[in-house]
């Protein structure tokens, strides 16, 4: 929550409790006005002592992460990945067919994930279908969100967005994990991705796991096992919910929904009760969120089957 939005919502509770005050002042019918003035000044008192010591709370909640950072000395997941390392797939797509309109990757869906596991001191790739520069969607640029600025000004992990790995180049045999960062540009080139589609199923039949959040799972779609069958085929998944697509208007300007795609898999698709709000869900080593807003929990369940492998 940022420092705005938290004084937003201090100031309504302020403003709730002066008004239960007044209530019950008038309710008591205080025939002295000295009185009443000094139960009222009393009952302010205490309101604002409450009201300081939520702010302070809030607050100190309201922390200025660095990606990364703090790192978590004794991690499982670290230990039980060894020397394999976390792939993360970002999309080189610069705008929606048949409109004037950019897109490409969501900067949060990277910089989170990269920032959950990162703290644990995995090592990561990114790469892109074909081994093109990342294309940020400009809706995502959002640097009042630290981890996306402290992500974005690492000249280090800025050049593996402008500079991502060729799936193409890459042994399945070096990652544990294969991740598909969303973004509207996914649905265009994961989609398309024969080389992709391959080396996430041999990710999977190695043992690793698959996720992906949001528009990732545009990613999963054509992915086959070797035996044929759809990696989706019968297993919990999740992503950007038609209701999410139809809220933000981009219904008619996607090649299709991905929540139909994914039932036409035959994903046992399933989403939050509320749009825009965290939801992801692993069943075994396939892992998936919903929304942006999903990002972190997706990071989190990632680490957590990693470390049930000690």
């Amino acid at each position: 929550m940022s420092h705005s939005a938290i004084s937003v919502f201090v100031f309504g509770i302020y403003m709730s409790l002066r008004r239960d005050n007044g209530s019950k002042s008038r309710a008591l019918n205080i025939d002295s006005k000295e009185s009443g003035a000094q139960a009222g000044r009393s009952g302010l008192a205490q309101s604002s002592i409450i009201l300081a010591a939520l702010a302070l709370v809030l607050f100190a909640g309201c922390s200025n992460p660095t990606v990364g950072q703090p790192p978590i000395t004794s991690s499982p997941a670290k230990e039980a990945i060894g020397n394999k390392k976390v792939l993360i797939v970002i999309s080189a797509h610069p705008k929606y067919e048949n409109h004037n309109e950019a897109t490409g990757y969501w900067l949060s869906e990277v910089t989170h994930f990269y920032h959950v596991l990162a703290r644990h001191g995995i090592a990561m790739d990114i790469a892109s279908p074909g081994g093109r520069p990342g294309v940020m969607d400009p809706r995502s640029n959002d640097m009042d969100d630290s981890i996306n600025a402290s992500f974005w000004n690492n000249a280090d992990l800025r050049k593996q967005l402008d500079q991502p790995l060729d799936p193409a180049t890459l042994d399945p045999e070096d990652y544990a994990v294969i991740y598909f960062a969303g973004g509207h540009g996914t649905m265009w080139d994961f989609t398309d991705s024969d080389v992709l589609a391959r080396l996430a199923a041999r990710i999977y039949e190695n043992n690793g796991i698959v996720s992906a959040v949001c528009h990732g799972p545009a990613g999963l779609i054509n992915v086959k096992l070797s035996d044929g069958s759809y990696l989706l085929k019968g297993r919990k998944v999740t992503g950007f919910a038609n209701f999410e697509e139809t809220l933000i208007g981009k219904t008619d300007m996607v090649p299709y929904l991905l929540e139909d795609k994914l039932k036409e898999r035959g994903g046992d698709y399933s989403s939050a009760f509320l749009p825009f709000t965290s939801y992801a869900i692993t069943d075994g080593r396939l892992i998936t969120g919903q929304n942006p807003f999903s990002t972190t929990e997706v990071a989190e369940q990632v680490v957590a089957a990693l470390s049930k492998r000690q």
